[in-house]
């Protein structure tokens, strides 16, 4: 992981997993309180987890060689705009709608949202560098520049910094607010 980003490392604290011990993960589906919303919600995080690893695959097979410019600029441009896109904006619902919802109906939980608001605060830092090193990677792919293996080498690394930090945040983010959710009857 690039020594350049800010990210957390810790688990989260074991008084904000006391109704995860009341609700294991492996119960979710079962729970009455389970409803669409929250599978739509799960799904997204599945769906950030498949994109980044992809990002990241799709890095190393154009530094392997394996992938041609063209067709890797196509899908850098296509799979990390979406990715940044769509992580803003679920972000963004989250910290203005869903943490205040779940803070709302138990406020026990606040410590847990602030920890996960501050992960949102330092994954905007690497999807901002990761826009800025593909840029400057693209126009130097398309410019016949050499230099631009290094700066691949940097978005390589930036995109398993993003890869790292959504494995720790969605599965923390999940283990927090699901059982909130099926506790409180949320979300019906």
């Amino acid at each position: 992981m690039s020594p350049d980003f800010d990210m957390r490392t810790n688990d989260m604290p074991a008084e904000m997993q006391v109704l995860l011990g009341q609700y294991p993960r492996d119960s979710w589906p079962e729970h009455a309180g389970f409803k669409d919303k929250t599978r739509q919600w799960l799904g997204a995080h599945q769906m950030f987890r498949r994109v980044s690893s992809t990002v990241v695959k799709d890095a190393e097979r154009f530094l392997d060689g394996d992938k041609s410019a063209d067709d890797y600029i196509n899908l850098l441009v296509y799979r990390g705009g979406s990715l940044i896109n769509n992580l803003h904006g679920h972000h963004g619902w989250e910290d203005h709608s869903y943490f205040p919802e779940l803070s709302k109906a138990d406020s026990r939980f606040d410590a847990g949202l602030e920890i996960l608001e501050k992960d949102h605060v330092d994954l905007n830092k690497v999807l901002v560098s990761f826009t800025q090193t593909a840029n400057r990677a693209i126009a130097l792919i398309e410019s016949g520049d050499n230099k631009h293996r290094n700066e691949m080498g940097q978005l390589h690394s930036t995109a398993l910094a993003i890869e790292a930090l959504l494995q720790r945040h969605l599965s923390d983010e999940e283990e927090l607010a699901v059982p909130i959710i099926l506790h409180h009857r949320l979300r019906g």
